[in-house]
């Protein structure tokens, strides 16, 4: 049975290794070298001070894991997040993504999240059709906007909304607030 929950910087390990391949094998990240195990905790534990950071294992085998980060830096952004889910090359399609961002999501509402969105390399038909099935929709193409494998690649936007936007939204509740409930 699959499970979800909160990641550590000591997590680094397992899922730089799931990470690993989409930075040398794949133009799904536009990352050029893998971090190393350190920078992976680093950024984990980055994460966390705002924002959630899930791991989906198996058996304590790690399969997966999301995350949300800041969209934009000021302010005015508090109430969008960029998501970001991985799943260990050849374990797509067994729920783990599916888990892992309908657990986000719940954090993200807790927070008072409403928009998230999800920067995707175009062409990329599994992530799209992954994130349509969760509700997101296309709203934005950039055309050659990155550089790599020798190659210019285009990055679409999707989009989601948590609730509606209310006319004086709540503030926005970092993680560590919320984790555990």
């Amino acid at each position: 049975m699959i499970t979800i929950r909160i990641a550590t910087p000591a997590d680094a390990p397992a899922l730089a290794a799931i990470y690993k391949p989409y930075v040398e094998t794949t133009d799904i990240t536009f990352e050029y070298a893998a971090p190393s195990d350190a920078e992976f905790a680093a950024r984990i534990a980055h994460t966390l001070e705002r924002y959630p950071y899930l791991i989906a294992e198996e058996g304590g085998i790690a399969l997966g894991y999301a995350y949300a980060g800041t969209f934009k830096s000021r302010p005015a952004y508090d109430w969008a997040v960029e998501v970001t889910v991985y799943v260990k090359m050849g374990f797509s399609g067994h729920g783990a993504g599916t888990l892992l961002y309908t657990e986000l999501e719940r954090c993200l509402s807790m927070q008072n999240i409403i928009n998230l969105n999800a920067c995707i390399t175009y062409p990329n038909e599994k992530s799209e059709a992954f994130h349509r099935k969760l509700g997101y929709k296309t709203v934005a193409h950039f055309t050659k906007c990155g550089y790599k494998s020798g190659a210019w690649k285009d990055m679409i936007w999707m989009e989601k909304f948590l609730c509606a936007h209310p006319a004086a939204p709540a503030a926005v509740i970092p993680f560590p607030e919320v984790q555990g409930k």
